[in-house]
C-alpha cells in the first residue's frame, strides 16, 4: 500500500519546497480529503478538530491558487482573500502558517484583530496585502471607518466557525459577508455541523463538499485520561504536590480570571515557576507568558477558557483540569493541547464532589470510562458518584454549591474576554516546529 504524500495532492513545487523545510512529509487526514477539493475551487464545509492540521489544509491551497494558478503581476493594493478566526492568538498563527508555507512565493499576508491601535493597521491595508487575516470585532470597526475593501475578495475563509457562533459573532459575520463579492470560493472548517452551522453555510456557499474527518467531540487515540478525586478546599494542595513531582511543561485550566491569577501565584510561591494568561491580561503580557512557556522559561501555563483554541503548543505532554469546563465539549478542547501529531499526551482532571455532573456529561460525551485513581494522603472524604442514578450537582438541597448552567457558556467566553470587539493577539508560532513523534505533518 502506498504512503499518500503532497506530491500526489497536486500542490506547486513551491510549497512542496516549504513542507520539506519544515520536514513535514506526509499528509494529516483532513488535509488529504480537503486539499484536492480546494483545489478545484469548491465551496467546502469541513469538518476538522483543532491539532489535526485544518491550517495547513486551507492555506496551502489558497497559497497555490493566488500565487501559482492565478497570479497576477500588476494587483491593486486590496486583498484577494480573507480569513476569518474567532480569537487573536488563532489569527496570529493562521498568518504564522500562511508566511511558513508561503515563504517561496512572497506571499503578502497581514492579521487584523483587537487589542492594538488601528493605525499601523490601516498603514499595512494602504501598502497593501493579498491575504487578511481578521477577527470579526476588529474587522467590522475597519469596514465602520472605511479603512479596509473587501471588493475584490476571491476566498473566504471561516475558521472555527462553530466557535465564532459560541462568542456571538454570526451578526458579524453577516455584515462582513455583505460586504463581500458574491462570486467567490468559501471554505468553511468547523469541529461540528451544528445546526447553526449547515443554517449558515446554506445562506452563503454554493454546492459545498462536505467532509467530516473526525467525530464530533473526538480525541486523540494517544490521549491518556485520569481522575484524582480530592475534596474541593485541598485542590491546590494536590496541584502542587503534582507538579512539584513532575517537571514535565504543562497547562493548567481554571474557570475564571481571578482564579487564574491566584492558582498562578500560590504555584510561584510553592517554587514552581508559573504563568497565567486570560482576557484581562495586555497584549503584552499575553506574548511573554506564552513565549516564556514555549521556551521553557516557565514550566506551567495556567489559563482560562480563552486558551482552550487555537494555542498551537508542539510537544505539550500534560493538561491538567483544575476545575472542570460547564460544557462537557469544552473539555476536548482543552485537552486538545495534548496528544497532537501522534504524540502521547495525559489529561489529568482534579474532581472534587460538586463537579460529579460535569464528570459524568465528559464520560458520556467520550463514550468511554476515566481512569478515576486516589491520590495517597488527599483521598476525598467520600467518593465520587458517578452512575446515573447519583443526584447531579447544584441540586437544590446544596443550594450554596449550585453550578452555573450550560445555558451561560456564552457568558463564560465573554468573561474571559472573548466577545466581539475584545478579541486579542498571541505570539505567533515559532517558525521550525517539528511533531514530536510519529510522521511529520504540518499544522
Amino acid at each position: 500500500m502506498n504512503t499518500l504524500n503532497f506530491e500526489s495532492l497536486g500542490l506547486a513545487p513551491a510549497l512542496l519546497r516549504a513542507l520539506a523545510d519544515e520536514g513535514y512529509t506526509e499528509p494529516t487526514p483532513i488535509q488529504a480529503a480537503a486539499i484536492p477539493v480546494a483545489l478545484e475551487g469548491r465551496d467546502l464545509l469541513a469538518g476538522a478538530q483543532t491539532g489535526t492540521g485544518k491550517t495547513a489544509a486551507f492555506a496551502l491551497p489558497l497559497l497555490d491558487r493566488l500565487y501559482v494558478r492565478d497570479r497576477r503581476k500588476s494587483e491593486p493594493k486590496t486583498p484577494r482573500a480573507l480569513v476569518l478566526t474567532p480569537t487573536r492568538e488563532l489569527a496570529a498563527q493562521v498568518h504564522e502558517s500562511v508566511r511558513t508555507y508561503g515563504r517561496h512565493l512572497n506571499a503578502r499576508s497581514m492579521t487584523i484583530f483587537g487589542g492594538v491601535g488601528m493605525g499601523p493597521q490601516i498603514d499595512g491595508l494602504r501598502r497593501g496585502s493579498d491575504i487578511l487575516v481578521a477577527t470579526p470585532g476588529r474587522l467590522i470597526d475597519h469596514l465602520q471607518q472605511r479603512t479596509v475593501n473587501l471588493s475584490r475578495i476571491e476566498v473566504l475563509i471561516l475558521d472555527e466557525a462553530d466557535r465564532m457562533l459560541d462568542m456571538g459573532f454570526l451578526p458579524s459575520i453577516r455584515r462582513i459577508l455583505s460586504a463581500l463579492p458574491k462570486q467567490r470560493v468559501t471554505w468553511l472548517f468547523s469541529a461540528t455541523f451544528a445546526p447553526a452551522i449547515k443554517a449558515l453555510a446554506a445562506d452563503f456557499m454554493r454546492d459545498p463538499i462536505e467532509i467530516q474527518v473526525a467525530k464530533p467531540n473526538s480525541v486523540a487515540a494517544t490521549v491518556t485520561h485520569r481522575v484524582h478525586p480530592v475534596d474541593g478546599d485541598r485542590k491546590k494542595d494536590l496541584l502542587l504536590h503534582l507538579l512539584s513531582n513532575d517537571a514535565r511543561q504543562t497547562l493548567v485550566f481554571g474557570r475564571t480570571k481571578h482564579g487564574a491569577d491566584k492558582l498562578a501565584k500560590i504555584l510561584e510561591k510553592g517554587g514552581i515557576r508559573t504563568a497565567a494568561i486570560h482576557g484581562n491580561k495586555s497584549q503584552n503580557q499575553r506574548t511573554r507568558a506564552l513565549a516564556d512557556f514555549k521556551n521553557g522559561k516557565v514550566s506551567v501555563l495556567v489559563a482560562t477558557d480563552i486558551a482552550a483554541r487555537g494555542l498551537d503548543i508542539d510537544q505539550l505532554p500534560m493538561v491538567i483540569n483544575y476545575e472542570l469546563p460547564m460544557v462537557a465539549e469544552d473539555y476536548v478542547h482543552r485537552i486538545g493541547r495534548t496528544g497532537r501529531a501522534g504524540a502521547e499526551g495525559l489529561a489529568i482532571s482534579l474532581v472534587s464532589r460538586d463537579e460529579e455532573s460535569r464528570l459524568r456529561d465528559i464520560r458520556k460525551m467520550l463514550k468511554q470510562d476515566i481512569a478515576i485513581e486516589n491520590i495517597v494522603g488527599f483521598e476525598p472524604g467520600s467518593p465520587l458518584r458517578l452512575d446515573a442514578g447519583a443526584p447531579r450537582s447544584g441540586a437544590p438541597k446544596k443550594k450554596a454549591q449550585s453550578t452555573p448552567r450550560p445555558a451561560h457558556r456564552a457568558h463564560s467566553h465573554a468573561n474571559n474576554g472573548d466577545a466581539p470587539r475584545s478579541d486579542r493577539p498571541f505570539r505567533r508560532r515559532k517558525r521550525g516546529g517539528r511533531p514530536s513523534s510519529g510522521a511529520h505533518r504540518p499544522a
